[in-house]
């Protein structure tokens, strides 16, 4: 099992993940897409733009997911804004933080292997849908968001999406 951060950047694609449980790429050429395979967890990252407000949001991980199966092209490609995604996976989602929390990033990448010699470009590394995390980084970030998480989350999150799709 490999471990990612899956780095969403966009409400309504967040929605969407958590709602149909699957994730989408805009290709699967980058190698830690194609490199996904069922069981891989994943730790579901919203940036500081997700929710369209960077000066009062900041990047935290909100939940974890697990891969339910390959990814493949899909039979109608999802798009959020102006980008389309023709390949995803099937997801097992788990419990989510409540909304507003989660587990900040930033003052933790000086201690996740993921972001070594980063520096204060750290952020840059956030710039793909996928980053893979060393087995260090996982055990890390799956201890400190397990104490965040509980049912009953979702519908902060979701209802961009569910707006959205009418």
């Amino acid at each position: 099992m490999t471990s990612y951060l899956l780095v969403v950047g966009d409400r309504v694609a967040l929605g969407w993940i958590l709602t149909e449980h699957r994730t989408a790429f805009p290709s699967r050429g980058r190698s830690e897409v194609a490199a996904l395979e069922p069981g891989d967890e994943l730790f579901v990252y919203t940036t500081r733009g997700c929710f369209k407000n960077p000066t009062r949001d900041r990047g935290r991980i909100v939940g974890t997911a697990r891969v339910a199966g390959p990814v493949e092209r899909l039979e109608e490609p999802v798009t959020f804004g102006d980008r389309t995604f023709p390949f995803g996976c099937p997801l097992d989602v788990g419990p989510l933080a409540p909304f507003g929390d989660g587990i900040e990033l930033a003052p933790l990448v000086d201690r996740l292997a993921a972001f070594d010699g980063a520096g204060s470009a750290w952020s840059i590394r956030l710039r793909r849908p996928l980053v893979r995390l060393s087995d260090d980084d996982a055990v890390q970030l799956r201890s400190k968001i397990a104490r965040r998480v509980g049912p009953g989350n979702e519908a902060p999150y979701t209802r961009w999406w569910l707006r959205h799709r009418g």
